[in-house]
């Protein structure tokens, strides 16, 4: 079977699926279906075409595209059509996620597999209804249990559903800290001697100005260049 004949297929199964379809899944799929065939498609057949198809949906002609989401290949309407498909489904995209419960979601994706006392120790307060309406969202799922602590207190982690809300394939597509939270740069404070009283004023020759000092990143106070010889005060 040629990629031509094989990209129709691939689209009708990922189209018609209720769940994100893996590459491997779409393979046994459609080898099944052509069970009849001696040579059985390959992995790579069904990687190229996966690559076309999705580039072909990547035109502005199409208001949906082909995307790895919650773990494998669907089809999602592109995000310049939100508003219009909140018409249809209002209730549904006007349901959103409490401070609390959006707190606890980003320490279970960040800190996975984790328990709900770890979870109150990184937050300072209980947990019990944030990670209850999150397991009523199936956004986490319980894992297991830690068997190392007392009690052996449960275990969650962030579900399938939780992928697919954030449009991730996978918990390693999450942004870094660092990503989320943007270094800020530490700008050297300027600090510039205050005249007190009138007598220190009076005190200054004509031309001469207060002496600038300036505090380094690294917490170091010293004469700023250009008023002064730039050594440590």
């Amino acid at each position: 079977m040629t990629i031509d004949n094989l990209i129709p297929h691939i689209e009708a199964l990922i189209f018609a699926s209720d769940k994100p379809l893996t590459t491997l899944d779409i393979t046994e799929l459609v080898n099944n279906a052509f069970g009849f065939m001696e040579e059985k498609i390959s992995l790579d057949q069904v990687e190229a075409a996966i690559e076309g198809i999705a580039e072909k949906y990547a035109s502005e002609f199409y208001p949906f595209e082909m995307r790895q989401s919650g773990g494998g290949w669907q089809f999602l309407t592109k995000k310049d059509f939100h508003k219009t498909i909140a018409q249809l489904n209002g209730d549904k995209f006007l349901k959103r996620l409490s401070a609390a419960a959006l707190e606890t979601l980003a320490i279970i994706a960040y800190k996975q597999p984790v328990t709900k006392g770890e979870i109150e120790a990184i937050r300072g307060v209980s947990s019990d209804y944030a990670v209850q309406k999150l397991l009523e969202k199936e956004l986490i799922i319980i894992t297991g249990r830690n068997e190392k602590l007392p009690g052996h207190p449960l275990v969650y982690c962030t579900s399938k559903n939780f992928m697919d809300y954030f449009g991730i394939n996978s918990a390693d597509d999450l942004p870094r800290i660092r990503e989320v939270l943007a270094e800020q740069l530490v700008e050297p404070t300027l600090i510039k001697d205050q005249l007190p009283d009138e007598t220190d004023a009076a005190g200054m020759g004509e031309n001469e100005e207060p002496t600038a000092l300036v505090v380094t990143e690294g917490g170091e106070l010293v004469i700023n260049e250009e008023n002064g010889e730039g050594k440590e005060s």
